[in-house]
């Protein structure tokens, strides 16, 4: 690469090869032209005074720097090997400033490398204010760690912070009473969080107030808004497919097996698209990653049989059940709309021996669906 002026940029590779030579021949004990070599090599990288070029750069502008690539990182690793680069990045790289701006994904960590570590960045960056970081880390602490105090105060501080998954998660705890009992229900507090969450763009949160609209469920009955909600949630879906349907044909997104995506989104093929299913969070992943690397034998908790969502139950018989087959559980009305139509439609069949099998412990409420996938909630 040349400048303006015509002259060369030096070579990286050229001038670290140099100067490891330099070092290699000083430790064998050689002489010669080493230290011209050497002196030459740290010119490149300091001013007349002898300071790096990397230390008179303001503190403001490496911050705005690292700001930016906070809010642009695609995983973890393109912002943890900042902090691994010097003393002076990592100092700045924890600043508040740099840490309230981190997107999502700086902090989709793999459940299986979960570790004290881990832990204490995403509490730095709740205590910066990231609202982001406050949600993941209180569904961790509410559902994995089982710390459920401290994981429902961080997802109400996102809440406050009009994160919109922060409100739905916080609904959904509400609707089941979940870390409590089957008393602590409170039905229409849910579905003020759900109206909330849905004014601020979450499709689920539409979806989850459009059958609790349709069914009365913690709110007068109104069935006409209820499929306007859930008309409105599938556009909204579909509109967010549409902006990302170059991207999605240009690069395909590989599965574990290394087969590329090639379902598509069933409740949006109402409309006569095919497209692949939205992207999950990176909260509700870990859910997934953490509770499917651990065994859960039959008297466990159960998990949401929505593949996308992770949650599992704090108490026995607290998620909804199909009352036709008895064989799959969600927790809200949203995952199994989804799940119907992705897959729960097909394998659906009538068992009566969940019946029996239950009888002397009934649960809380179980869900029914009809052919359009719609929701109705059987109190037992």
């Amino acid at each position: 690469m040349r400048t303006r002026r015509g002259v060369c940029y030096p070579r990286t590779d050229v001038c670290f090869e140099k100067r490891d030579a330099v070092i290699r021949n000083r430790k064998m004990g050689f002489s010669g032209d080493d230290d011209a070599v050497l002196q030459r090599w740290k010119r490149r990288r300091c001013d007349d005074n002898g300071r790096d070029f990397f230390d008179t750069l303001p503190d403001d502008l490496v911050l705005c720097i690292l700001s930016r690539l906070g809010s642009a990182a695609s995983r973890p690793s393109d912002f943890v090997n900042v902090l691994l680069t010097c003393k002076r990045l990592k100092g700045l790289a924890l600043n508040p400033m740099v840490l309230t701006k981190a997107s999502s994904k700086t902090f989709a960590v793999r459940a299986k490398d979960w570790s004290d570590d881990a832990h204490r960045f995403l509490k730095l960056c709740a205590d910066a204010g990231n609202v982001e970081a406050c949600y993941t880390l209180g569904m961790i602490r509410f559902y994995c760690l089982q710390n459920r105090g401290s994981g429902a105060s961080l997802m109400a501080k996102a809440a406050i912070g009009s994160h919109a998954g922060a409100l739905y998660s916080l609904a959904v705890i509400q609707f089941n009473g979940s870390g409590g009992s089957k008393n602590d229900k409170d039905l229409r507090a849910g579905v003020a969080l759900c109206a909330r969450a849905a004014f601020l763009g979450h499709v689920d949160a539409m979806r989850e107030l459009g059958h609790c609209l349709q069914d009365g469920y913690g709110v007068r009955q109104n069935v006409p808004e209820g499929r306007r909600f859930l008309v409105q949630a599938n556009a909204r879906e579909l509109a967010a497919a549409l902006l990302s349907a170059r991207s999605l044909v240009a690069h395909p997104r590989p599965l574990e097996g290394g087969a590329a995506v090639a379902g598509g989104c069933p409740l949006l093929s109402d409309f006569g698209c095919n497209v692949p299913a939205p992207e999950a969070h990176p909260a509700n992943r870990f859910l997934v990653d953490w509770f499917g690397s651990r065994q859960i034998g039959p008297l466990g908790p159960r998990l949401c049989s929505h593949a996308g969502c992770g949650r599992p139950e704090t108490r026995k018989h607290e998620f909804r059940r199909c009352s036709v087959c008895g064989a799959v559980n969600y927790c809200s009305r949203a995952c199994q709309a989804l799940d119907w139509k992705m897959r729960h439609k097909g394998e659906c069949a009538p068992v009566e021996r969940w019946l029996d099998e239950d009888r002397d412990a009934p649960g809380d409420n179980d869900v029914a669906a009809d052919a359009d996938g719609d929701v109705a909630m059987i109190e037992s």
